[in-house]
């Protein structure tokens, strides 16, 4: 299961299911010069952290390998959000997605209809472009 974990979360890397937060500054600070006052709304961008490639060498692969050991950074795989912001509900819906895709994966096998890589937009989730049209055989062993 820990391979089919770091599959998950590449893929929540690469199409995060929110684009991004807005917490609130809890101080005063400064950042690139510019001062931000306590109390004034900040955004946070998932796919911008998640594609840059400071803290992910060759942003745009697909490489589930990247979360095996200690994995990234803190606070640079941000699909959950981070810190006392977190989503409530990271643990249960890493199980759903878990179970999820051993039964996809075990029960059925997988045939893509169109040919080639598909473009992801996002408004506001991501999604294929022309949608993502399979065909699903049941496994019959």
């Amino acid at each position: 299961m820990k391979y089919s974990w770091n599959v998950v979360c590449e893929v929540l890397r690469l199409a995060p299911p929110l684009e991004g937060a807005f917490p609130q500054a809890l101080t005063d600070f400064t950042y690139e010069g510019y001062f931000i006052p306590k109390g004034w709304k900040l955004y946070r961008s998932a796919i911008s952290t998640h594609k840059n490639p400071e803290y992910f060498l060759d942003p745009d692969k697909f490489d589930p390998s990247r979360f095996q050991g200690k994995g990234p950074a803190p606070y640079t795989f941000v699909a959950f959000g981070g810190g006392p912001g977190m989503c409530p509900g990271t643990e249960y819906a890493r199980i759903q997605m878990l179970i999820f895709m051993h039964h996809v994966v075990r029960r059925y096998k997988w045939k893509k209809l169109l040919p080639g890589d598909e473009k992801i937009k996002v408004n506001p989730f991501p999604l294929p472009v022309k949608g993502l049209p399979i065909r699903l055989h049941p496994r019959t062993t």
